[in-house]
């Protein structure tokens, strides 16, 4: 039976984190510059996802280094509004 290295487990939770704010900000980042009904649902769904994976990370952690990501995820969600500066999320 194969052990599995918690260390590994919390770095991969926190990988995925980063990797999910990374594609969030590529979203972002396309419907700034392409800004159409579907790159702002996509950035949407993306926010959506990003703060599922930070939320997950952080619960799953105890916030351990998870930080960066929810910073990381605070500055993207300040890009997002620009999308769409009058509606509220």
């Amino acid at each position: 039976m194969k052990r599995y290295d918690s260390s590994l487990q919390a770095g991969s939770t926190i990988a995925q984190a980063q990797n999910s704010v990374n594609k969030l900000h590529n979203a972002i980042s396309q419907a700034l510059s392409h800004p159409t009904e579907k790159t702002r649902r996509q950035a949407e769904n993306s926010l959506m996802h990003t703060e599922q994976a930070v939320d997950q990370a952080a619960k799953s952690l105890g916030g351990q280094g998870v930080e960066l990501a929810e910073e990381m995820l605070v500055e993207e969600k300040h890009r997002f509004v620009k999308l769409n500066p009058y509606k509220r999320y």
